[in-house]
């Protein structure tokens, strides 16, 4: 069962958390990467899950070479992603409009910190009619070290101007778990595509299989 000490405020990651769009992402690329004839494994697309593009821009040209056209796969992939925000192809998870409704109700502020840049992540989360639910973005373009580092974390506790001790943060990518413990904060594990690594046990971050589990935690 989980466990948890009362945040002053929460901070959601996006991606794989907030929204169910990781598998369109990864499909995305893979359709992309298939148009313009060049390398594209499942398995690096997975790597990618949590990163900036700066951080994932690097993994791409250490997995396929220095010259992989990574700049034609980003601009590529960019249009598909645009016209399936726009098609209303990357749904809520499950729970997500439950959790927010009770957070509101305990007064609870609320914030979200997402790798992707800020233009991107307001369309992502208007989209889903759910924007308007968070006091503040701290957005992948806004810091200058991305997660695994706590930089975006510990951006999102000024704008809710709550101490990072006295946050929560949700995550579902190994990357963000890290960022968040680093961040000095609460931290809670929801999984969505990657299971949690052993350093992730270890620092005995809580797992649990869905956002429900963290509504039952706060009741």
């Amino acid at each position: 069962m989980l466990r948890l000490t009362r945040p002053r405020a929460v901070i959601f990651d996006m991606d794989g958390l907030l929204l169910d769009s990781e598998r369109v992402s990864l499909e995305l690329f893979a359709q992309a990467a298939s148009g313009l004839q060049i390398p594209w494994t499942h398995e690096v697309g997975l790597s990618m899950v949590g990163l900036n593009s700066r951080d994932s821009n690097q993994l791409l040209t250490a997995a396929f070479g220095a010259d992989y056209p990574v700049e034609p796969l980003r601009e590529r992939f960019g249009e598909l992603y645009e016209a399936a925000i726009v098609a209303g192809l990357v749904p809520l998870k499950p729970h997500v409009v439950t959790l927010l409704d009770q957070l509101e109700r305990l007064g609870i502020p609320r914030a979200v910190a997402t790798s992707t840049r800020r233009t991107r992540a307001e369309a992502k989360l208007l989209r889903a009619g759910i924007r308007e639910r968070f006091a503040a973005l701290a957005c992948g373009d806004e810091v200058v070290r991305g997660k695994p580092h706590p930089d975006i974390f510990e951006l999102a506790a000024r704008h809710l101007g709550v101490e990072g001790r006295d946050c929560l943060v949700l995550e579902d990518s190994n990357a963000g778990v890290r960022g968040g413990v680093a961040a000095g904060m609460q931290v809670v594990m929801v999984p969505d595509l990657l299971k949690p690594d052993a350093d992730i046990r270890r620092l005995g971050v809580q797992v649990v299989e869905s956002l429900r589990d963290v509504v039952a935690a706060l009741g």
